[in-house]
């Protein structure tokens, strides 16, 4: 199938990382402007997808921050669709893990995405009644038992549970609402991390890419609510 975001504004938090960058890529061939914002101005050499006329990435901004996310969809142009990418990661078994380390995932990954969906779904309204797409980042451990992960797959699992419920919120206004589900990720940070897994099992960026892709296209007819896996082999 091919993808058409011709005229279409997209917003991809996390877009100048490994996972954000591969959407990016996938999205403007497909015709997309994407709309990146980020803690600070990326490094041209690692991605030079800020280079390309229809990447805009906008520095300085806290996703934790209501205000400042408030304050960058508002001079959005109004979206087709948002696609939030950003979060954290860290393991620790139950009785290592302060509450300072759980507040701080919840902060990075579940509520980052509470206020970025909120946002999105204000600036897809502004194109009147022809619906958009929100697609979330959730991750394997908050759906199937890790151990050694208790506070990152409670953050993911508010992560799946907003998507579920915004799909049933939204559906009336056809925009649909769906969450890609990864287990680890073919990156050099974590090949690096685990030197010894079998780097054959695990989903590759571009393969993710392409799922999260579909599913903030217009050509998703119908997909909502969904929490997809990613696994791959592994």
């Amino acid at each position: 199938m091919n993808l058409d975001f011709t005229h279409q504004h997209v917003v991809v938090t996390g877009g100048t990382g490994a996972l954000g960058a591969a959407v990016v890529d996938l999205l403007v061939a497909s015709g997309a402007t994407c709309h990146i914002p980020a803690h600070s101005a990326p490094d041209p050499s690692r991605f030079p997808q800020a280079q390309h006329e229809r990447v805009r990435v906008t520095p300085g901004i806290d996703l934790s921050d209501e205000a400042a996310v408030g304050s960058f969809y508002e001079k959005l142009p109004a979206l087709w669709a948002s696609i939030h990418v950003a979060g954290g990661f860290s393991a620790a078994p139950v009785a290592e893990t302060g509450l300072g380390d759980f507040r701080d995932l919840m902060s990075t990954n579940a509520a980052t995405c509470f206020l970025c969906c909120r946002e999105a779904v204000k600036q897809i309204r502004k194109n009147g009644n022809v619906g958009g797409r929100i697609v979330n980042v959730a991750a394997k451990p908050a759906l199937v038992p890790t151990a050694g992960l208790a506070a990152y797959a409670a953050s993911k699992a508010a992560v799946a549970s907003l998507t579920v419920s915004l799909s049933e919120e939204l559906a009336a206004e056809g925009i649909w609402v769906n969450a890609v589900v990864p287990s680890t990720m073919d990156t050099p940070v974590n090949r690096k991390a685990m030197p010894h897994a079998d780097f054959n099992r695990w989903p590759k960026l571009d393969q993710v890419a392409a799922t999260i892709a579909f599913l903030a296209s217009p050509q998703n007819l119908v997909t909502r609510g969904g929490l997809v896996p990613v696994y791959g082999r592994s």
